[in-house]
């Protein structure tokens, strides 16, 4: 049996920093083995409150094959009204569990996991969606938030060149952090700007809580832009009639009410959907240039537990990794 072992938020966060360059390259290999079939990933399953509707939690089990073989569920809060109390929005833990034995032998604080795999996801989709090209003249933020923060500092890392950002978000703070942040980490200049001027940029990031869509005709995107549809229900779904779609699970997407699930319910088919991500990196699929490019990741648990397998093997080699004495209760059967 393993012993039980808590990987705090500090070594987490240090080792995600001085591993940053690769991460955008293990989550496309968590996608490529989801796309093979070496993944089991359910549903996730959302803890709802009636008398707040705002606020969720969100359970997303998994387990990826393979030599780094790992069961293991990350558990994520996302209550809005934190912000106004200067707290992030989300917060989380990973539980990993030893595939011979079940026993869980693992506990990571699960929020920067989450925030990096977003971010990495939505690079990779960037990158692909973009002919393969880490350029774009503009990259416009819809949302300035934590996700925002993580996907401008994966494009920096990432290498992009880009020439300005525009910021919006209807919080100022918000808005100013995230322009700060953007030049600090010297991806590019930025300036605070509307939804339209966000909305015109060559990649254009939606990281919101928004619950339904207000991105709606007339407002269109234009042939060749790339959108990443992060927050997933910003966009009406007309929109995504008029564009190349992929995701990195169909089934997953088409479900609460996303984009792409709006837009199943509003046509009666999934014919819109180009296919997943993992299938264009494998080249199985094609997109129009003539068309603007849409990428709508639900967020597949392979993606926390792959992270967070690798984030425990390296805290576990450095001795970084907290020791929970005695935390199983029995570990004999009969004493």
């Amino acid at each position: 049996m393993s012993e039980f072992h808590v990987v705090p938020g500090a070594v987490i966060k240090d080792i995600l920093a001085s591993q940053a360059h690769s991460m955008v390259a293990r989550i496309e290999q968590a996608y490529l083995q989801h796309h093979a079939g070496q993944t089991v990933n359910p549903d996730s399953y959302f803890l709802r409150f009636p008398q707040q509707p705002a606020n969720r939690i969100i359970a997303l089990p998994a387990s990826l094959e393979g030599e780094d073989a790992v069961a293991g569920i990350k558990w994520i809060s996302s209550f809005p009204g934190n912000v106004a109390q200067h707290k992030p929005r989300a917060s989380a833990v990973v539980i990993l569990n030893d595939r011979e034995t079940g026993y869980p032998y693992a506990c990571l604080e699960g929020a920067q996991i989450s925030a990096v795999r977003t971010a990495a996801s939505a690079v990779s989709g960037a990158y692909w969606l973009n002919g393969q090209s880490r350029r774009a003249g503009s990259v416009g933020f819809i949302g300035a938030g934590v996700i925002a923060r993580n996907i401008a500092r994966m494009l920096a890392v990432e290498g992009w060149d880009i020439d300005q950002a525009v910021v919006h978000d209807f919080d100022e703070a918000s808005t100013l952090a995230l322009k700060g942040y953007v030049e600090q980490i010297d991806l590019c200049t930025a300036h605070a700007g509307s939804l339209q001027q966000a909305l015109a940029a060559d990649l254009v990031v939606f990281a919101t809580t928004a619950g339904e869509p207000y991105v709606k005709p007339p407002m269109a995107f234009r042939a060749g832009q790339v959108v990443l549809n992060i927050s997933l229900r910003d966009i009406a779904p007309q929109l995504l009639l008029e564009a190349n779609n992929l995701c990195d699970d169909v089934e997953h997407c088409m479900k609460a009410n996303t984009s792409p699930h709006l837009a199943e319910q509003l046509t009666g088919n999934r014919d819109f959907m180009n296919g997943t991500l993992a299938a264009l990196i494998s080249n199985e699929v094609s997109l129009d240039p003539a068309k603007p490019s849409i990428f709508s990741p639900f967020g597949l648990g392979v993606l926390d537990l792959a992270l967070s397998k690798f984030i425990v093997d390296v805290a576990l080699a450095e001795s970084r990794a907290v020791a929970i004495d005695s935390f199983f209760g029995e570990t004999l059967r009969w004493n």
